[in-house]
């Protein structure tokens, strides 16, 4: 009897040793998956500033026909003041290349373009009461594109005053929206404007206000006269470098270029060296073939030639692109061992460089005198 009963109690205390075992394993397998879960991924700006480059006259600014954009450097001059010889920067590494990345997705969706009447075809909508940001937003149209052309809404806040772009937790007493007038792609049509007129009054109706809408041949007039500005002062610089002996491995071309500031941008063969500004467009673009540049081994991938780029309308002054094209351009060429063309094929002769930049300096005159300095959020926006 004895026996029987030692041997109950023993089964009853394995028992519960067993189930401790497994209540032990069960916390241990949920600690651990909550300490192993992979955190969400931040969300990413798919519109981080990627400028699409037009070609375009400089020292003939006034040429409308793609075909004859080219760097113009048969008149030589004397003297190369403008190339300078650069500084090195350390190479960061692919860490702090995507960190960078990251950090300017940030601010360039922190700085939100605004309606602006010099380049914008402006309509107000009036309310009646003031309306919550939620309720805006909630019928802001799925596109705010009419055919080629964006378009934006904004809100004036009633405890500030001033336009923004719509958000929640805010309120607004008076809305605006304005689609844009002329772009790289042309001045506004009609059939564009006819769009924006649709999807704008729905919005409209859905948020009960007002509108008044300027005149679709006004509106088209101003599109065809700010285009035909555009073309006449857009431009963009492009230099060159092809090897003289071997080919060069991608990974060596991004290392010489690492050295004078280039960091990887966000398509494949292009190195961009940051502005430094918040929000602020590249200065100079670095390209070159995509293919290479996706190749498995980089190490093996050749590269004949790369294109230093910087696009003048989308560029600040103030950044002086131009004698950090000069630099970069003369640096990465002798550390290369390239040789230097411009766009159209011809050889680059250093002493034709300052004249170039006489010209480009009396381009961003004309551009300021216009209200659209290079480098302004209305050329941004207009040259884009």
């Amino acid at each position: 009897m004895m026996t029987k009963s030692l041997q109950f109690w023993l089964a009853v205390a394995g028992g519960l040793v067993l189930a401790g075992l497994v209540i032990h394993s069960i916390w241990q397998a949920r600690r651990a998956g909550g300490s192993l879960r992979a955190p969400s991924p931040p969300p990413q700006n798919s519109r981080l500033f990627e400028p699409t480059f037009a070609d375009a006259s400089l020292l003939h600014p006034g040429s409308a026909d793609p075909s004859e954009a080219r760097l113009d450097a048969r008149n030589d001059s004397t003297g190369a003041d403008a190339l300078a010889e650069p500084g090195t920067a350390d190479v960061p590494s692919v860490g702090d290349a995507d960190l960078d990345a990251l950090l300017r997705v940030t601010r360039r969706s922190a700085s939100a373009p605004k309606v602006d009447a010099l380049i914008d075809a402006v309509v107000g909508l009036g309310l009646e009461t003031p309306l919550p940001g939620e309720a805006a937003l909630a019928h802001l149209p799925a596109s705010r594109r009419a055919g080629s052309k964006p378009f934006l809404i904004e809100g004036r806040n009633t405890r500030s005053g001033e336009w923004e772009a719509l958000r929640p937790s805010a309120r607004y007493v008076e809305l605006q929206a304005g689609v844009q007038l002329a772009s790289r792609n042309g001045a506004i049509n009609e059939i564009e404007y006819s769009e924006f007129i649709q999807k704008v009054q729905a919005f409209a109706d859905a948020v009960n206000a007002s509108t008044d809408f300027p005149d679709m041949l006004d509106v088209v007039a101003r599109g065809r006269e700010l285009d035909t500005f555009a073309v006449a002062h857009d431009a963009q610089l492009a230099m060159r470098l092809r090897v003289r002996r071997a080919p060069w491995p991608v990974a060596v071309v991004n290392q010489h270029a690492a050295r004078h500031g280039f960091v990887p941008g966000m398509t494949a063969g292009r190195l961009v060296l940051p502005g430094s500004g918040e929000g602020a467009p590249p200065v100079l673009s670095l390209l070159y073939d995509t293919t290479a540049a996706l190749a498995d081994d980089s190490a093996h991938s050749r590269l004949e030639e790369i294109t230093l780029v910087f696009d003048v309308p989308q560029t600040a002054q103030a950044e002086a692109p131009f004698n950090a094209w000069c630099a970069a351009g003369r640096a990465l060429a002798l550390s290369l061992d390239a040789a230097i063309f411009d766009d159209a094929g011809r050889e680059l002769h250093p002493e034709a460089l300052p004249q170039v930049g006489e010209a480009l300096a009396d381009l961003y005159d004309r551009l300021a005198e216009r209200d659209l300095a290079a480098g302004s959020p209305a050329a941004r926006r207009l040259f884009s």
